[in-house]
């Protein structure tokens, strides 16, 4: 989460804090970036005695992102209370900085009137980004309450797809013929109440309200009054299609290095603009998403409840254990020889482990390369090609490591060349799945993040136990 800094070094008050509450970033963090254990027992002392003054000063000069930090601070049960005692001066904004429980908690107990006329304060994605995770009955109640052309914005952003680039966009824009000149454009700005308080574009529409070009505010400023804008707007403003996924966009934005960009609909008109500090949460919530996916994990949050943690944890467990009784029932297949020979059973964990271990290592950095198109059908055969290379030689390296350690544990050379050997067809076969799984996963439109864990351990953990207990039975003789 974002966290405001005081920067100014000018001979300001900043000695001057008030005592009466927290009220700048530097008041309410300690150095890890964690809210001070005073600020919290400070708040809480506030809402147990249902002080709204304190409450109200302890809130005033924070940013959204601090209050939302304050709030899953706070016990659970004093959260309901600090809305209540701050009353107007909430900012739901703040909601929109929290993990989907504790939001949820918060909307739930609040009265729909009272959420309907914050939701008007808000901008359209953040209010959006509220109103999308409540029941439908609430929803529409609070969006009958809201005046008709701003339930009507609201209504087509919640039409999009879940986790879509219409879902994130703010319906607040400025958008002008491209025949103006800058002088209309500039009294248009100036003279707009509608408008969105911050912006670094305007975009340039047709009669139809399709998209025509876009002009960079420190351009307009720079240019003659009389210029027209049409002569001066670029007409490759990557426009991002309302219905394409959050992180294509976000993907769209790195390429270009954008700060905004316009969204269009099925009709190429413009419907919305998506802003640099959307794209930016954009791409944590996919990052974080990626790498729980990979853990098996799910969308769980830390504010979920026990039970529900639990619940999104089985699915992938109950697979593992299927896997771990496929692995199981290989090692079954040599019960005999392991009775004859107890150094196999005492060694063989170490195989599967190392190409577990490497085959994880390959698979993350095919996933993450997956998601981000930078392993694409340009690269992939070289790229599959330099993991099998590297996986031989890792091999070659940890065989010839473990082949003298086990020799001279167990007083016997043959046996470290049968970890060995066993060894490097591990390693072979990690890499390979671990480059291979993610990419035929993805050919299949399935998600690489979810399944490919699974596969690629089940992969290493049968190839290794199989391929070192085969080779001990066939060098030993047993």
């Amino acid at each position: 989460m974002a966290k405001s800094m005081n920067t100014d070094t000018g001979n300001s008050d900043i000695e001057n804090v008030s005592d009466e509450g927290p009220q700048n970033a530097d008041t309410i963090y300690d150095d890890s970036g964690v809210v001070l254990e005073s600020v919290v027992e400070e708040i809480e002392q506030s809402i147990e005695n249902k002080d709204e003054d304190a409450v109200r000063v302890a809130l005033r000069d924070l940013h959204e992102s601090e209050v939302g930090d304050i709030l899953e601070a706070i016990e659970e049960e004093g959260r309901d209370g600090l809305v209540e005692l701050a009353g107007d001066d909430f900012d739901f904004a703040a909601l929109t900085e929290v993990d989907e429980a504790i939001r949820l908690g918060i909307v739930d107990n609040l009265p729909n009137n009272r959420v309907a006329e914050a939701v008007r304060e808000l901008d359209s994605d953040d209010a959006v980004f509220i109103l999308e995770d409540l029941d439908s009955e609430d929803r529409e109640d609070i969006l009958s309450q809201i005046p008709f052309q701003e339930r009507i914005r609201l209504r087509r952003s919640l039409e999009y797809p879940e986790e879509s680039a219409g879902r994130r966009m703010q319906t607040e824009f400025i958008a002008v013929p491209p025949f103006w000149t800058i002088g209309q454009a500039i009294d248009y700005i100036r003279a707009g109440e509608d408008l969105p308080d911050r912006f670094t574009e305007i975009f340039t529409v047709d009669h139809r309200f399709k998209l025509a070009g876009s002009l960079a505010l420190d351009k307009l400023l720079r240019s003659g009054r009389d210029t027209v804008v049409g002569d001066i707007h670029d007409t490759n403003a990557h426009p991002i299609s309302a219905e394409i996924d959050q992180e294509e966009a976000a993907q769209i934005f790195e390429q270009y290095d954008l700060l905004s960009a316009p969204v269009i609909d099925d009709n190429e008109r413009l419907v919305g603009v998506l802003t640099i500090d959307d794209v930016v949460d954009v791409i944590q919530e996919e990052a974080s998403e990626d790498i729980k996916r990979l853990a098996g994990v799910g969308d769980e949050e830390l504010s979920d409840g026990i039970l529900e943690i639990a619940q999104s944890r089985v699915g992938w467990l109950s697979v593992n254990l299927l896997t771990a009784i496929l692995a199981s029932f290989v090692i079954g297949l040599f019960d005999a020889s392991l009775e004859k020979m107890v150094a196999l059973a005492i060694l063989m964990p170490i195989v599967a482990s190392m190409g577990g271990n490497a085959g994880t290592q390959t698979m993350t950095v095919a996933v993450r390369a997956l998601a981000t198109r930078d392993l694409d059908t340009y690269n992939t055969g070289k790229i599959i090609r330099k993991e099998l290379l590297v996986g031989l030689i890792n091999g070659v390296l940890f065989a010839i490591a473990i082949g003298v350690v086990a020799g001279i544990w167990f007083a016997q050379p043959a046996l470290g060349w049968v970890i060995g050997f066993a060894m490097i067809i591990n390693m072979l076969f990690a890499a390979a799945s671990g480059i291979l799984v993610p990419i035929a996963l993805d050919k299949f439109n399935l998600d690489p993040a979810i399944a490919s864990g699974v596969f690629v351990t089940t992969v290493t953990d049968v190839v290794g136990f199989l391929s070192f207990l085969w080779l001990a039975v066939w060098w030993f003789g047993l």
